[in-house]
Order: C-alpha cells, then structure tokens, then sequence
C-alpha cells in the first residue's frame, strides 16, 4: 500500500506554466484523493502504533507507571528523563486513553495513524538540478566559490559583505533537524560534525556511522538545508551563510518522509545534550498540520515538543523553523486544514491558529520565519500572521513574480544535493537556513551569548522591511493577502529581513 503523499510543507511546488520549473515538486494541499490511505488500527488489529506519554520532568519513570504502560499493552523504546516524555509502542487502541487516567500521567497521545513503519516512499518529481556543463561552465569573481554568482539570495542579506570580515567560528555548531544530511557533498564535508550527527526516526538516538544520511530513495531536503547554512568557501560548489562553522544532521524523517513526534522530540533532546548552537526546523510534526490542544492526543504531541524544545533553549540553543507554504494567515480567527491527519484520512477541518498549534513554527521561544524573493517581498507561497513572524529571509519565488538581477537565472534558491551535486528549491524551508546562518554568525562574534541574547541580536539587527501594500503578487488586479502592522513589526516580516553584515559587525 502507498501511503498518501506526504506534504513537506516547508517545501514549494510553483505552478505549472510559470516561467521557472526549479522547485521541488512536492505537491501542498494534498487530500485523501492522491493516493490510498493509511487507516487507523482497529482493536482488532495487531498492529502497534508509537505514543508519548508526558510525565513531571526530572524523576524517572515510576514504578506504577511502568506497570501501568506494560499492563496496557505498551513497550518503551525511551525514557527523556529531564523533560518527563516517555515513547512507547502499543499495538493496543485504547493505549493512550487507558494511560490518560494514571496517576502521575500529565498527557498521553498517538504520534500517528499510520501502523509502524511508514509504507514506503512518497516524494514526488525532484529538485531542478545543475547539469555537469552547467557546473563546468560558471564563471566567479575572484574570492567567490563557482556557483556563487548564482546565489541572489546572499547579497540580499549582506551574507558576501559579512564573508569580507569573518566566515564564523569553528566552535559554533548548528544541526539540521531534517530528512538527513549527505556528509560527503563536497560543500558540506569540510564543515560536517560527525559527533553531533544522529539518526532519531524511532525516537531513540542511532549513532551508527553514517546513520544521518539519507538513502537514495530519500529527500534532498536536509542536505540542500545544510549547504545553504554553512556550505565550504572551498573553491567548489556554492557557499554558505555561514561557511566557517560546523554543521550536523539530526535525521528525523522517516523513509515515507513523516517528521513524527517522537523523532522530533528526541532530535530537540540530542541537540541540547551535543551543545548545538542553533538548530533548523523546515518541516512541520506529522501527521497534524495543526494541533489543537482542545484534543488529548494532539495535546500531548504539543506538549511533548515543547518540552523538548524549551530544554534545548534553556541548554543554549536557538530554535529556528519555518512558518510553512499555503499562504495562510497564522494570526486569522479560522484556517481550513485539508490535510490532517495526512498519514490517515483527512477531512477540511476548520481551526484556530491560536488554539490549534503548527510545531514547532508556534511553539513559545521558536524563531518563525517567512520567506522573500528576489525582489524582497514576500514570496507568494508564505505564510506569514502579525505576532507569528519573527523574521524574514530569502526563500525564492516564480520567476513570474520575483527576477533576479543577472547572473543568476532562477528566483529559487541554489544549494547542495545528495551525490556531490546542486541544484534550486524554493520554500520557507530555504528561508530557514538563512535565518540560521545568520544566527551562527551571531553566536561567532558573541560566543558567550546565551540563547535570548542571539534571538534579541537577531531580531534588533533585521532590516526594517514595511507591509507590502497592496500585496498582488500576480498583478491580477485582486490582493492576495492583507499585512498587519508597522514598518519595523509587521505580519508578513516580522522584526525584518536578517541581516548577516549587521551579526559580524554588531
């Protein structure tokens, strides 16, 4: 059986017929009609499904709640201690239900519909990728990589201005929470930390060696992530935001492609034990687009990662994650959710953004991210909500709508690909990267920085960007979405659109 597609939300598939066809053809807004559903486990079923159980952090599981989890039929695969989540595998339906009603349980849910483990893979189309002659044939100034000519988006925030004075310090170290990274590229090789790299996908660290990579069958994703963050000023390829500091992949993605909770969970986990300084977040939890706490399985996936991600915080490192690709409006009083559960069979349901919860990108201390194009508004696939908007950074656009200056051809974004190869993505998935190599740069010119420090830095050193108003990115003469705010705090920009000279120089 093929599981529905999975809606990497953080990636963008343009419209057919625009004038560029580089983006990832991942398809957004995909309903139950794309493909077979994955249905829930009935009581008469054998089949286990992965919950967390959250308890009062800092103790160890208890004894009757180890009793409990066994006598409903539960298995644990990890214990997070400090943050009081527990993983389980039950093949038992009432699992979460039965474990609500112990004593000492704050909240118990079902990470999934979908039985363990995800069908099989997913994606759908692939990235536009550089041919060998395209490669073979790019022309750099002196002290620029190849491809760099290509990368509009690092002028736009003044990242080639702040290579001029530091590329970032080897002690800082981000991670790519993300489908895997390919530590061979090229481009990510030299700057790759194989001691904080991890595979997490059943919610328990795997340090294998290579367990971080992604196989071939697999997304391009975490690696295109992780070039655009710190990508080697090496004479090859493309270079990054931050190509002086260290990058790790924290896989967290399943085969199929899902970003399941517990994975999450143990991915925020592994970060704040490694001393990672910044972590990036393109995706959103499966299998809910959005989590509404009103809903004790939902509620305890929330709760969960936000405990996962406060720890991080409170460890000393920045949670960046992307505000997500449908155009929505994260501050509105409804949003229609076509998509949820997508490992299930879904249904448009409608939800309060304030209520129902997109994790990470809503969780209290993470920096949410919208994406620009090439003309520096915001691209028209973002999502974007006064008050939800913490910065803004290039994520690209059509063409159609937003041309780079030339060289560079593509409004897309241009980074690594597993294979030593390049090619463009577009997304708030790339917005990301750029956000958090600009944190990094943060953290190299004030290492002793604690995590509110570089956030605060972040968001006081963003170029001021006001509402676009009227926002019609097609020029059809209707708007396509309404900005809320001032020129330094609005809804589709945040605090601004970061600033890498401003982090060397600051």
């Amino acid at each position: 059986m093929t599981a529905p597609l999975k809606r990497s939300r953080r990636l963008v598939a343009l419209p057919l017929g625009m004038a560029t066809a580089t983006a990832l053809a991942f398809l957004p807004n995909v309903t139950a009609s794309a493909a077979e559903t994955a249905p829930r486990a009935t009581a008469a079923e054998t089949v286990p499904l992965s919950y967390v159980v959250n308890v009062r952090p800092g103790h160890g599981v208890s004894s009757h709640v180890k009793r409990a989890v066994a006598e409903a039929g539960g298995t644990i695969v990890v214990a997070y201690d400090k943050i009081g989540v527990i993983v389980v595998h039950s093949s038992n339906p009432d699992f979460a239900r039965t474990l609500r009603k112990v004593p000492g349980v704050q909240s118990a849910g079902a990470t999934r519909n979908a039985p363990l483990p995800a069908q099989s893979t997913t994606d759908v189309g692939t990235p536009k990728v550089l041919t060998s002659e395209e490669v073979a044939g790019a022309r750099a100034a002196g002290g620029q990589d190849p491809l760099e000519p290509l990368q509009w988006d690092l002028p736009a925030i003044k990242a080639d201005k702040a290579h001029e004075k530091t590329l970032g310090s080897r002690d800082v170290t981000v991670a790519v929470i993300d489908t895997g990274v390919d530590d061979t590229h090229p481009d990510i090789a030299p700057n790759f930390d194989r001691g904080a790299s991890v595979n997490c996908v059943s919610g328990k660290p795997d340090t294998a060696d290579g367990a971080w990579r992604p196989s071939a069958a697999e997304s391009p994703h975490g690696t295109h992530v992780a070039g655009e963050i710190a990508g080697a000023k090496n004479g090859v390829g493309i270079t990054g935001v931050a190509p002086g500091v260290k990058v790790a992949g924290i896989k967290v993605a399943t085969t199929a492609g899902y970003f399941y909770t517990e994975a999450v969970v143990c991915g925020f986990v592994w970060a704040a034990e490694h001393h990672v300084d910044v972590t990036n977040n393109s995706y959103y939890t499966d299998p809910w687009y959005f989590n509404c706490t009103g809903d004790p399985d939902q509620r305890a996936l929330v709760d969960a990662i936000t405990r996962a991600s406060q720890y991080a915080e409170r460890k000393g490192t920045v949670n960046v994650a992307a505000a997500g690709n449908e155009s929505y409006d994260l501050d509105a009083d409804s949003i229609t959710d076509p998509v949820s559960p997508n490992d299930g069979t879904p249904s448009d349901r409608v939800v309060d953004p304030h209520e129902c919860f997109d994790i990470p990108t809503q969780l209290p201390g993470v920096v949410t991210v919208s994406a620009t194009g090439a003309k520096g508004i915001k691209s028209s696939f973002s999502n974007y909500g006064l008050g939800v908007i913490d910065v803004a950074a290039p994520g690209g656009d059509s063409t159609a709508y937003q041309t780079p200056a030339p060289p560079a051809t593509s409004g897309l974004i241009l980074g690594p690909l597993p294979g030593g190869k390049w090619g463009y993505i577009a997304g708030t998935s790339m917005a990301t990267p750029h956000v958090v190599g600009v944190a990094a740069l943060i953290k190299s010119t004030h290492p002793h920085a604690p995590a509110a420090l570089v956030k605060a830095l972040l968001y006081a050193e963003a170029d001021a960007t006001p509402c676009t108003d009227p926002y019609d990115i097609d020029s059809d003469g209707k708007i396509d979405a309404v900005c809320k705010g001032s020129k330094n705090h609005n809804g589709f920009y945040g605090w601004g659109t970061v600033n890498a000279l401003k982090a060397v120089t600051r």
